[in-house]
């Protein structure tokens, strides 16, 4: 098994982030196998989605709805409305195991691994890459 991590900046708002590129650059020549990608972070996670078509700002309305960064929240560190953030993993996994076929990530045509991290908190993640071989 071969791993490797790299950081994400989100910034101060919601952020849906398209790692896919570097994903598939770290698996160039690696061969066959499934790829694991983790967001070692209790606030954040990864999804796949088409990205860069509309589809961050429909997420970001439908997140915004399901967990709304007010008062309402028991787990109140942080910025206002920060306990949505611990819920979103509920929604959006922090871990996705894909498959590698010719030291490339084998999606669909319009699937994208995405980031999707709400916490302004902590505006710069760790994504860690491992690659298993058959």
């Amino acid at each position: 098994m071969e791993s490797t991590t790299f950081e994400v900046r989100t910034g101060d708002r919601l952020a849906i982030v398209d790692l896919t590129a570097r994903i598939d650059g770290w698996l160039h020549g690696r061969g066959d196998g499934l790829c694991n990608v983790l967001a070692p972070h209790a606030t954040c996670g990864l999804a796949l989605l088409e990205a860069n078509q509309g589809t961050e700002q429909d997420a970001d309305r439908v997140l915004s709805a399901l967990l709304p960064r007010d008062d309402r929240w028991v787990h109140r560190h942080g910025s206002r409305g920060h306990g949505a953030d611990h819920i979103l993993p509920l929604f959006v996994t922090p871990s996705l195991t894909l498959p590698v076929i010719g030291s490339t990530l084998e999606l669909g045509v319009w699937q994208s691994v995405v980031l999707v991290d709400g916490n302004v908190d902590n505006p710069v993640r760790t994504i860690r890459l491992s690659l298993l071989r058959g």
